[in-house]
């Protein structure tokens, strides 16, 4: 059972000590969700680090969440652990197509790979990183895989060219249109007519 008392007592400490970088503090689902300024995320993330109150020692992911119709597209979503509270936080800034998010590199080393696969991923470029490449696609790849407004099925395809000796891209050719499904109970059984259905009925 979740302390839902001792996160909002965090959630309070949180605003009141971090006032300027707070936007609104929020419990759902047993976790604390904190929206921060873009140009205080470094400062919030550093302090719930080292805060005795909070000490977040463990940074376990950052990712990203794209909202194409919104003015503010992206949400950076930063998620921390207290091993000595016991207690999950989630910390989340919005930021524009064009805006560049702060590193979290700093406070935490192991933030350098999280922000590579969401600058990799989503397109968003982070300043004062020490490396940002992409990490998952390859070298060549145009565009980003999780922004809402790529194709599912990319723009090229690859493969080995037992001519050449070699991978080769090519623009995508899809040899068959995506198979349309109903999901119904295989128990309940389909409510229309398959082919080959009426030889059955002829009988």
């Amino acid at each position: 059972m979740f302390d839902t008392e001792a996160l909002a007592e965090l959630a309070e400490h949180i605003a009141l000590r971090r006032a300027s970088d707070v936007v609104e503090t929020e419990i759902a689902h047993g976790e604390l969700n904190v929206t921060a300024t873009l140009s205080g995320l470094v400062g919030l993330i550093e302090f719930l680090r080292s805060d005795a109150n909070c000490r977040f020692s463990t940074l376990i992911d950052i990712t990203a969440v794209d909202y194409p119709n919104r003015p503010a597209r992206f949400d950076l979503v930063v998620h921390l652990l207290s091993m000595y509270r016991n207690q999950r936080i989630r910390v989340k800034a919005q930021l524009r197509e064009d805006e560049i998010a702060p590193s979290l590199t700093g406070v935490f080393p192991g933030a350098n790979w999280y922000e590579r696969e969401v600058f990799d991923m989503f397109g968003i470029l982070f300043s004062g990183h020490p490396d940002l490449r992409r990490i998952i696609t390859d070298y060549g790849f145009r565009g980003h895989p999780l922004r809402k407004d790529f194709p599912t099925t990319g723009y090229v395809e690859v493969r080995w060219n037992d001519v050449e000796k070699r991978v080769v891209y090519e623009p995508v050719k899809l040899v068959q249109e995506y198979r349309q499904f109903d999901f119904l109970s295989p128990w309940e059984g389909a409510k229309y007519v398959l082919p080959g259905d009426e030889k059955g009925a002829a009988k």
